[in-house]
């Protein structure tokens, strides 16, 4: 059957910037006439073409995610790709579509998605393109993407009608080979090759009890195949296990706020030994043991501490990263470890130039992101199992395991506040307001905390040589407390502005102090600086993580 490539004059549109993890905009938008072939378009130009290329293709199955992945395959064959590999429905979580690209030496990869943000007609969609390692694309190379969404004038897809995705197998669309394969298989083969899986089924055949909520997003596929059926974790093990367009009208974001369900069953009385979400994509985890939530930061902590208990990483690590405004918690392991710890700017890309020198093997985000060297993208189920390894091998509840870390290394007390929609000029003059003091803090005191250095956040990346610069304003006291202040880029409307609060104490007495309640002097300093209820109108966060 012959298809005719069709050429067709656009414009340019503006606003087709990709942030930290590609473009997200509201569904709406990128159903708009021309706006995601432009995109596409654009990518295809600031990668230098696709022609003779291999692709992998896949997406978090939100609404818009199977007529986009249609677009993405006709204009993969229009310019030339000689092959695209994509998952059945066209679904592939972010990890499963980063080990896909490395294992097949692909090219680069597009996955559709807006991660944690909710979907839906009313809700977010998003494109991201993925580097030959797997990786989210490096800053120079969304640039040149931009670059092509501001000069384009045509682009080109072919006349087809749609392909078949639901079963695997192989199939032309004219001149480019499409292969459709089990979106798990290949993720639940490498995660077998990382963990002790005979551990972790003796643990569940001694009567351990978990819940993972996949928060009707890609992961519950995923989880089922290697929870449930590969490692016999009990029936219903799983929860919210099948993907839906509009993640069961839910915010697929794995927190205490949107995955309150499993909170509360895991406060509760009868609450199993451990409790786990993944968020849209399948790049985040949460971790909370009976009676014991693990924030993000301490999870990273304690798995580097662990980490020689999973044979994967049984001979040390090279080093770790964690994200600027993520706790110090890990920076206390490494030490002790005698590893490198890095600071980056937030954004997965940074961890990759480590992780491909070979300089670093776990990294994790404040936002429940957490991976290692296995892929190029945080991997949210991969965090769980990691933790189902440690518990075999440690065979201690999740709330003693801490304890235990904290009384070797202290407890970094953490939290983060967010106030979303912000007017951006208001959000923007509070930045504004607070750099112009940093030159000035240190030496004073704020809600009884003497600041001892203020900065804005620059990384010198030390495998590349680039620098990134403007990724946060920091605020140190004296004692180990901070005050990080960002403006979130993944936002599709107004402004988000983070407020990320940590304070160290080491003494056992003040480990069960509520988070909260640990950190009022440090919130109240960053009232006293930032004048947040004053420029925001705001007296309350929106969202307490």
């Amino acid at each position: 059957m012959t298809h005719s490539i069709r050429t067709v004059p656009t414009e340019a549109i503006d606003g087709q910037k990709p942030g930290t993890s590609g473009l997200r905009k509201k569904t709406a938008v990128f159903q708009t006439h021309h706006y995601l072939e432009n995109f596409i378009q654009s990518i295809w130009n600031g990668i230098g073409g696709v022609q003779g290329k291999v692709l992998v293709l896949g997406g978090d199955g939100r609404h818009f995610n199977t007529q986009a992945a249609q677009v993405v395959l006709r204009m993969a064959a229009a310019s030339g790709a000689k092959k695209v590999i994509v998952g059945e429905r066209a679904l592939l979580s972010t990890p499963a579509a980063s080990n896909l690209i490395r294992k097949r030496g692909a090219d680069g990869g597009i996955i559709l998605s807006a991660s944690h943000n909710p979907g839906g007609p009313e809700g977010d969609f998003g494109v991201k393109f993925n580097s030959a390692n797997g990786g989210p694309a490096s800053e120079s190379v969304t640039a040149k993407i931009y670059e092509a969404t501001r000069s384009l004038t045509e682009f080109y897809i072919l006349e087809s009608q749609d392909v078949g995705l639901t079963a695997p197998g192989t199939v032309m669309l004219g001149e480019m080979e499409i292969e459709i394969v089990d979106p798990v298989a290949d993720y639940a083969e490498m995660m077998a090759g990382i963990f002790d899986f005979d551990a972790i089924r003796a643990m569940f055949r001694g009567g351990f009890r978990m819940r993972f909520d996949a928060m009707h997003a890609v992961t519950g596929p995923y989880a089922k195949a290697i929870l449930e059926d590969t490692l016999g974790a009990g029936p219903g093990t799983v929860i919210n296990g099948t993907p839906l367009p509009d993640f069961g009208d839910g915010h697929p974001d794995p927190n205490p706020i949107w995955a309150k369900t499993l909170m509360d069953e895991m406060m509760g009385d009868q609450a199993p030994d451990f409790g786990a979400a993944s968020d849209g994509d399948g790049d985040r985890n949460m971790i909370v043991g009976r009676h014991c939530y693990v924030t993000p930061s301490d999870s990273l902590a304690v798995l580097a501490a662990n980490a020689t208990l999973v044979p994967a990483y049984a001979g040390g690590l090279k080093g770790v990263a964690r994200s600027m405004p993520t706790s110090g918690a890990v920076d206390r392991v490494a030490e002790a470890l005698g590893i490198d710890c890095y600071e980056t700017p937030t954004g997965w890309k940074f961890f990759g130039n480590l992780l491909d020198a070979g300089r670093a093997t776990l990294c994790g985000e404040e936002s429940a992101g957490t991976g290692s060297d296995h892929v190029r993208e945080k991997d949210g189920l991969w965090a769980v199992l990691f933790w189902l390894n440690v518990l075999a091998r440690r065979d201690l509840p999740v709330a003693d395991l801490m304890t235990e870390h904290w009384a070797r290394y202290g407890r970094n007390f953490y939290s983060r506040h967010d106030y979303e929609g912000v007017d951006s000029d208001a959000a923007n003059g509070l930045m504004d307001h607070v750099r112009d003091q940093l030159a000035t803090l240190p030496g004073h005191s704020f809600a009884g905390m003497v600041v001892s250095r203020a900065d804005e956040f620059a990384y010198d990346d030390p495998v590349d040589g680039s620098r990134s610069e403007g990724q946060g304003l920091r605020i140190s006291f004296d004692g180990g407390a901070r005050v990080v202040l960002r403006l979130s880029g993944t936002g599709t409307e107004g402004a988000t502005l983070r407020v990320y609060l940590e304070k160290v104490e080491t003494d056992p007495a003040t480990f069960g102090t509520d988070a909260q309640q640990a950190l009022a002097p440090v919130i109240a300093a960053a009232e006293e600086i930032a004048e947040i209820a004053t420029r925001t109108g705001r007296t309350a966060p929106d969202v307490i993580t």
